[in-house]
């Protein structure tokens, strides 16, 4: 990763079992997102998570399998709509110091079996980078937040 910007784009959707607004408050809740965060590791990780909801604010992230080991993520919310749509600046690191900033721009649509959730976050340095973030990124975001949904 490095710190410049593209065109380069993703766009995902994922069908998930709740309300909007339930999906939304799990999305940005920060006590929420420190469970979904981790619920399908086999072993516990670090996971710090603030979050300021409003036009303005940040949310910070820190996470990964231990201290030495961390990314790092701030988003800045540019809009918020509850529970309908967010966007974001968004600027992680990697443990390895490269850093990366994009747009994310997440909707939350009612649909007759939950929610549709649709993520499109643009700005990538390169197309590998892109592939990563829809390969890996959004899809175990994606399932975490849909078992976290799911828990008992």
């Amino acid at each position: 990763m490095t710190g410049q910007t593209s065109t380069a784009q993703l766009r995902m959707t994922r069908l998930l079992p709740a309300t909007p607004k339930e999906v939304f408050d799990a999305y940005t809740d920060a006590e929420k997102q420190k469970i979904w965060f981790s619920i399908l590791d086999e072993t516990p990780g670090v996971v710090e998570i603030e979050v300021d909801l409003r036009v303005g604010g940040r949310q910070t992230a820190v996470w990964g399998p231990d201290r030495d080991t961390l990314f790092r993520e701030t988003q800045t919310f540019v809009v918020i709509d509850p529970p309908h749509r967010l966007v974001t600046e968004s600027t992680g690191s990697s443990p390895d110091g490269s850093t990366m900033t994009t747009t994310v721009e997440v909707t939350f649509e009612e649909h007759e079996k939950g929610t549709l959730l649709t993520v499109v976050q643009s700005g990538f340095p390169d197309a590998e980078t892109l592939d990563f973030f829809t390969q890996h990124v959004w899809n175990g975001a994606f399932a975490r937040i849909e078992a976290y949904l799911l828990r008992p």
